[in-house]
């Protein structure tokens, strides 16, 4: 599996992504323009010392992403889609694609990928949304347990 932050702004929740890539040895791709520096203080902050680990990718537009990578299903999580992420079928190298924290994923791509996009359910009524590196943990364990890779460790 891939973790796809299209257009993440905030610097920690960036790094707190990448030490759960580190964890589960997942490619973590960064789709630019970012709203931090890569050498940015927090970044590297919140990612510890576990940037060695991270197979990090760095993209220059979403169209230079595609054009070099996709080899399997994208999967779009996002609060305005109406199905889901517990009813993905998760496969081996599916990319789950997150947008910026203050927006998210452009509505175009959701519309045009209703089938594959998903959402997290919340029972709050007065939270809008769940934090960036949380909802990537949560999506991400699910697709790592429904294809069994938790047990390995």
């Amino acid at each position: 599996m891939h973790v796809v932050l299209f257009h993440p702004e905030i610097p920690p929740n960036t790094g707190s992504i990448a030490r759960l890539c580190a964890a589960t040895l997942t490619p973590l791709h960064l789709i630019e323009p970012l709203g931090f520096k890569i050498d940015d203080k927090h970044l590297k902050r919140a990612g510890l010392d576990y940037w060695e680990f991270v197979d990090l990718r760095v993209y220059k537009s979403w169209d230079d992403f595609l054009s070099q990578n996709v080899t399997g299903n994208l999967l779009y999580f996002s609060k305005r889609a109406t199905q889901s992420f517990t009813r993905a079928r998760y496969q081996e190298h599916d990319y789950l694609v997150f947008g910026p924290e203050t927006r998210g994923l452009p509505q175009e791509l959701l519309d045009a990928n209703p089938e594959l996009s998903y959402r997290i359910p919340m029972a709050g009524a007065g939270v809008r949304s769940l934090n960036l590196s949380n909802a990537v943990s949560i999506v991400l364990y699910e697709g790592l347990r429904q294809l069994g890779k938790l047990d390995q460790t």
